[in-house]
């Protein structure tokens, strides 16, 4: 069956406190909608529309990034979630399936739970779930008949609000039924607004079935505070943990470690103590990654090892059995097989061949100012410590430059490069300098007296 989804993300979030639409605030280093959007894209949908409205370009461009294929509609006054709804449908005229609507602000749902709704046999399904403290949760009444009606807390009476049985805001329906519901939508209620909700009674008085499809109450858990934003970044933390072991990967300090929405590590790969992943990381089977690291966008080979204290940032790429140690940085170079870079290196812009050596505080400088630069070193060169190199270089393979050397120009394969000034002795100079150090010291101290 064909399914088509729309996503509810115009709000502001005025209790966010912030100048940043509610669904870009970050959790596991991605925008809110974009786990609303993955758990859409899982369904492998044949149409999604997003609903923007409070700094709608800023959202449009993270849909973009997070789901290119995604429409974006503009609800230019937010008057509730069914006058949000009617502004998408026209995007979804001629679609003949099952339509889900979804929360830019809910980022919990699984791609099994919408499955289940979209395979219900009813014309409407609402996604609820048995509350512990119902608090100001909408309510769903229910009856032999399957679901009669959602109220919403503030217009429930008493009997209703000792109802556990509580609203998540999905809903699943036909396309055409759909639309017809919400075009007969009124906003006769104690908020002035057009409430989706209220489709259920619209479509029971017509005579169709509604049903409620269940799921645990963190699986619906929105975010409207800042607080409550913190609360879903440790429950998105520790199920990205257990994930991640139960797929074979060892964690030695688990609660130290903490993952973005699309961190994939192969089974057997080795995570130490106090590694963050931002976006964009990929690790293969057996590599390790050593305390105190900091990934993005970057992937490490089988059998390589990284850190402890070393940052990968976007665009590194280490091949297999690549070594690189403490006090490294790497960004958007490339490491061929059994590159060692020990410690206390940036490689910016570069590509370094097998079997290379680079020594200790060895610099690719690769920004003049204007524009970045590449340096490019050949296989098995051996880089001494202290070198910079002045992009753009080239460092052929099997090359040598000498600790301490400025290289400004290409080293021929097999040379050995000297860059550095000719050292020169004064004798006794050392004692002399000392003292007159010492005198100008005590004068400036005497003068501050």
């Amino acid at each position: 069956m064909a399914v088509a989804v729309i996503v509810l993300a115009a709000g502001q979030g005025t209790r966010m406190n912030s100048d940043l639409p509610k669904v870009l605030h970050h959790l596991g280093a991605a925008p809110l909608i974009a786990h609303a959007l993955a758990a859409a894209t899982a369904i492998e949908p044949a149409r999604v529309v997003v609903v923007a409205g409070h700094e709608a370009e800023e959202v449009r461009q993270a849909v973009a990034l997070f789901c290119p294929e995604a429409e974006v509609v503009i609800q230019a006054e937010q008057l509730g979630t069914g006058h949000a709804v009617a502004t998408a449908l026209p995007r979804l005229d001629g679609f003949e399936g099952r339509v889900l609507v979804l929360y830019g602000d809910t980022p919990f749902i699984r791609p099994e739970t919408l499955r289940d709704m979209v395979a219900a046999r009813a014309d409407v399904v609402v996604l609820g779930f048995e509350a512990a403290g119902p608090g100001r949760y909408g309510r769903l009444v229910t009856s032999q008949a399957g679901l009669e009606r959602i109220v919403e807390f503030k217009d429930a009476t008493p009997e209703e609000r000792a109802i556990t049985l509580c609203n998540s805001g999905v809903i699943c329906a036909d396309a055409a039924i759909l639309a017809r519901l919400v075009a007969g939508l009124t906003n006769a209620n104690a908020a002035g607004e057009y409430y989706l909700t209220d489709i259920i009674a619209a479509a029971r008085a017509e005579g169709l079935s509604a049903a409620v499809v269940t799921c645990a109450e963190a699986e619906t858990m929105g975010i409207n505070t800042r607080a409550e934003l913190a609360r879903a970044e440790a429950l998105f933390q520790a199920r990205a943990r257990a994930d991640a072991l139960d797929n074979g990967v060892t964690l030695t300090a688990p609660d130290t470690v903490f993952f973005a929405l699309d961190t994939w590590i192969g089974r057997d790969a080795v995570i130490g103590p106090n590694v963050v992943f931002g976006p964009g990381v990929t690790i293969e089977s057996g590599a390790e990654v050593r305390a105190f690291c900091h990934l993005e966008g970057c992937h490490i080979s089988r059998g390589a090892r990284v850190g402890p204290f070393a940052r990968l940032r976007p665009g590194a790429e280490l091949a297999e059995d690549v070594h690189v140690g403490n006090f490294v940085e790497i960004k958007n170079s490339i490491l061929d097989e059994g590159v060692k870079v020990g410690h206390l290196t940036y490689l910016g812009d570069a590509h370094v061949g097998e079997r290379t050596n680079i020594g200790a505080g060895t610099v690719t400088c690769n920004y003049d100012g204007v524009m970045k630069q590449h340096t490019e070193i050949g296989a098995d060169a051996f880089i001494g410590s202290d070198t910079m190199l002045v992009a753009p270089v080239r460092v052929g393979a099997g090359a040598l430059t000498g600790s301490g050397s400025v290289i400004t120009v290409d080293v021929p394969a097999g040379a050995v490069a000297l860059g550095r000034a000719r050292q020169e002795n004064k004798p006794g100079l050392a004692a002399k300098l000392m003292e007159r150090l010492r005198a100008e010291k005590a004068r400036r101290a005497g003068g501050k007296a």
